[in-house]
């Protein structure tokens, strides 16, 4: 007995497969390590790549010894470039400050922080033309919401929105957005650095840096 899931390709995995998805017949009972074994089988190019990548399965990070439930959506998980009550969203058009502020702004809140990640022009002595950033829309806005519960969790209640642009950005141009609120300025700075650091750790968003000489996707060295 056999079911059908949907394998889904972000990144360098995308372009090691040529596809962004593809449907992969599996044994009933078959685990995650067996979903790897066989497109590593599949997609020769791919095989390198697979030790570095995690796996989602519904949205889910997984282990290698998850079954794989029939009709499920898996996605594989390049390394990541590195909420509650708040705006959580992956967009493709340009930023803008004022809409993640006013997302948590509010009269209990007396502290109000932000970040805003812009493209460098350089990266190690090498001049940058543009980054591609790419995402897995509804697992990254579902992650992102959770680093917002995270946050209002550890630090009093604060309140965390956090905008991020996918598509092609020049340097210069906002990447990402992050506001954090709070009764008092500690919690507000605080939560806006934990979401920082989380948002390069779990959240499915990929850059790709193009150099006059060359390109890389960060996170996977050249």
């Amino acid at each position: 007995m056999s079911n059908t899931i949907t394998v889904l390709y972000f990144a360098a995995a995308r372009e090691r497969v040529g596809l962004p998805r593809e449907p992969l017949e599996l044994p009933s009972g078959a685990r995650v390590e067996d979903v790897l074994r066989l497109l590593g089988t599949r997609h020769p190019a791919l095989a390198p790549l697979l030790p570095h990548l995690r796996v989602a399965v519904n949205q889910e990070f997984s282990g290698a010894e998850t079954e794989v439930p029939a009709g499920a959506e898996l996605a594989l998980i390049p390394p990541v470039a590195g909420g509650s009550g708040g705006l959580f969203r992956v967009v493709d058009r340009p930023l803008r400050l004022e809409e993640v502020v006013e997302a948590v702004s509010g009269e209990a809140y007396g502290g109000l922080v932000t970040f805003s990640g812009s493209v460098r022009n350089q990266t190690r002595g090498r001049r940058v033309l543009r980054l591609e950033y790419e995402a897995y829309p509804p697992m990254a806005e579902k992650k992102l919401a959770e680093i917002g519960a995270e946050v209002a969790g550890k630090f009093n209640g604060t309140r965390l929105a956090i905008v991020h642009r996918v598509g092609t950005l020049k340097p210069g141009e906002l990447a990402v957005v992050i506001a954090a609120a709070a009764p008092h300025r500690k919690e507000a700075f605080l939560g806006c650095e934990h979401a920082i650091e989380r948002l390069k750790q779990d959240v499915p968003i990929w850059k790709k840096e193009f150099f006059e000489d060359g390109e890389v996707w960060v996170g996977l060295g050249p």
